[in-house]
């Protein structure tokens, strides 16, 4: 066998084994966002994908390793909104109204996903580890739209936990697939919140 026939062979193999690890990632990444994590075994991954589980072990020998492929292929494919461009917007306002409408249309397109991940991070320490990074990420998302609004005690403290509450995916999964409003509207009415939690609020004598 002459030296390129050699190099050709180890090429197409190669070029195999990466189609072969791709399958198996993406059918990972399928199973996730339909049964989630915690229902999808090593066994169903490699039936989807079509290969034996000794093929399996040979490219992920465990479920971390599967698990840390799936959720970089998944991510990569589905970043969430970068916050540093509404960092430049100077009103709260409007950097509050352009954030929620990338994050809602984010949530619109990876509701499958999340929904899964937020099940399962309770009971698999694995989600968690990996999901602790959207946490972090949400984190950051309120600083950016806390700042500049120039609060202190009390209505700082509403702002940032009605914030919060504006950019979770459950708020967004509660007024836009169970109550059926619009992602504008809902958009709209979360920043109306904000804008109330930033008053004192009124408290009344009981009668």
């Amino acid at each position: 066998m002459t030296d390129e026939r050699r190099q050709y062979q180890m090429r197409r193999r190669a070029e195999s084994q990466r189609e072969t690890r791709l399958r198996i990632t993406e059918s990972a990444v399928e199973l996730h966002g339909t049964l989630g994590p915690s229902k999808t075994t090593m066994s169903a991954v490699a039936a989807h994908a079509g290969v034996r589980r000794s093929t399996l072990y040979r490219h992920f020998p465990d479920e971390a390793a599967l698990f840390e492929a799936c959720s970089s292929h998944w991510a990569a494919a589905n970043p969430p909104p970068d916050p540093s461009g509404w960092a430049a917007i100077v009103s709260p306002e409007e950097r509050l109204s352009n954030a929620l409408g990338e994050l809602y249309a984010f949530y619109g397109r990876a509701a499958p996903m999340l929904e899964n991940l937020l099940r399962d991070e309770h009971t698999m320490p694995i989600v968690a580890e990996r999901f602790a990074a959207f946490h972090f990420y949400l984190g950051a998302v309120v600083e950016t739209l806390l700042s500049g609004r120039r609060l202190r005690g009390s209505a700082q403290r509403r702002v940032r936990a009605v914030l919060g509450h504006a950019i979770a995916f459950s708020s967004w999964r509660s007024l836009v697939v169970e109550q059926g409003l619009d992602p504008a509207e809902a958009s709209r009415l979360m920043c109306a919140l904000v804008e109330a939690a930033r008053a004192r609020p009124v408290v009344r004598d009981a009668a």
